[in-house]
């Protein structure tokens, strides 16, 4: 009995260190964003980057350059791939001792998964494959999807600020909390209740009272030269915006379901084959795209535009790498949310840089920390009964009182 609570307080421990670890992760995403904007926003306009200022509006190739950047993820399996087999030659294709495969390699994870599959191939039980390391197959099939959803999710985004107004695209890109929520009740990742419904709801919201706060404030001239930054189209522009927060709930349900726990995939070699699968199938696109006038290929004629293209490259190929490993620690809802975060944290910003914001704007930061705070204690509480309970995926049913069920 005393080793089965001793077996409990450590699994409890452990959830409780990987909750932390993702909540960290999190922040150091939510930094580099704001970083990057601070970097790459012009001074006379900080509502617009410098690609923007300088007429440099190509939503396409700088949604597939900041992608394919993700391929030079290969090169530490390519390396360890070479050494190990330079060393194996080199003794003569025999071994040694015994070997220790670590969960992150995925000669390991090969292993493992398929000597798992040939000793009971059918047994079928879920919870046994969801255990599983992914071989480099299924790591490749599930970076194929996500390749899709993350481009898709990304373009769409950047092309709503060619139609509609940076308040606008910002309010309701902020939607993909909702979508969290209600696409992860679905797949049985998340569990509805009034706090979690509460908490996104109060964040929208503070989201709502900054972004329209910032749209108030008075705009420069127009620019004689280059392009206009006024709305359009502003429906198509909002449509686009929710597309995207649409698809961006999607791909970090689809990865939340698929892999679980980070123990369980390389998350270079996934990152990796998202680049190459982003070099080798969207490149047409850009040519339909080019060939039709909607988005002419052109590289950027300023040092200025290059170095915010660069500055997007790095920060998108460090960020998201860290972000994933962070949603998987946690959940997708609480990384959802918790990227609003970085509007709070540009509040934060100007004040160091002398620009003192509005009540308004200030509120709206309050809530969005508040609304943030409240969703991650609710989170911890969740995922340390699920740990204690992994054959109860559906813990919310616990407290009655708070679920709201979706089949009654």
């Amino acid at each position: 009995m005393a080793a089965k609570s001793q077996s409990r307080a450590q699994i409890q421990m452990k959830s409780r260190r990987d909750y932390a670890i993702g909540i960290a992760l999190l922040l150091c995403v939510v930094i580099l964003w704001t970083s990057s904007n601070f970097v790459t926003q012009d001074e006379t306009n900080p509502s617009h980057k410098d690609l923007y200022e300088d007429g440099y509006e190509k939503p396409f190739l700088v949604t597939y350059l900041n992608t394919s950047a993700f391929v030079l993820y290969l090169l530490p399996f390519i390396i360890r791939r070479a050494t190990k087999r330079s060393h194996r030659n080199a003794e003569g294709g025999g071994h040694s001792g015994v070997y220790e495969p670590l969960m992150t390699d995925v000669d390991a994870a090969e292993t493992l998964g398929n000597a798992a599959r040939t000793e009971d191939p059918g047994s079928g039980a879920e919870d046994d494959k969801l255990s599983l390391p992914l071989t480099p197959r299924e790591t490749a099939e599930l970076a194929a999807v996500f390749c899709l959803l993350w481009f898709i999710a990304n373009y769409t985004l950047s092309v709503s600020l060619e139609y509609t107004s940076v308040a606008s695209a910002t309010i309701l890109s902020s939607m993909s909390g909702f979508f969290t929520l209600g696409i992860g009740r679905m797949f049985r990742v998340e569990s509805l209740t009034l706090m979690k419904i509460g908490a996104v709801f109060t964040s929208f919201v503070g989201v709502v009272l900054v972004s329209l706060s910032d749209s108030s404030q008075p705009q420069p001239p127009e620019p004689t030269t280059g392009t206009s930054y006024l709305p359009t189209m502003p429906l198509v522009g909002d449509a686009f915006a929710l597309l995207s927060a649409l698809f961006y709930a999607l791909y970090v349900t689809l990865l939340k379901v698929r892999i679980r726990s980070e123990s369980r995939i390389d998350m270079q070699l996934f990152f990796g084959f998202v680049g190459l699968f982003n070099i080798l199938t969207c490149w047409p696109i850009g040519l339909f795209l080019h060939l039709t006038g909607v988005e002419r290929f052109e590289l950027p004629q300023t040092s200025k535009a290059v170095g915010a293209l660069l500055i997007n490259m790095a920060i998108t190929l460090s960020s998201d790498y860290i972000y994933v490993i962070a949603m998987l620690k946690t959940t997708p809802l609480v990384v959802t949310v918790g990227l609003s975060l970085t509007m709070p944290l540009a509040v934060l910003g100007d004040f160091f840089l002398g620009r003192p914001a509005k009540a308004q704007v200030v509120f709206g930061a309050l809530i969005v920390i508040s609304s943030f705070l409240a969703l991650g204690l609710e989170e911890e509480r969740k995922t340390e009964e699920s740990a204690l309970s992994p054959g109860d995926q559906e813990a919310g049913r616990v407290h009655v009182e708070e679920e709201v069920s979706l089949s009654d």
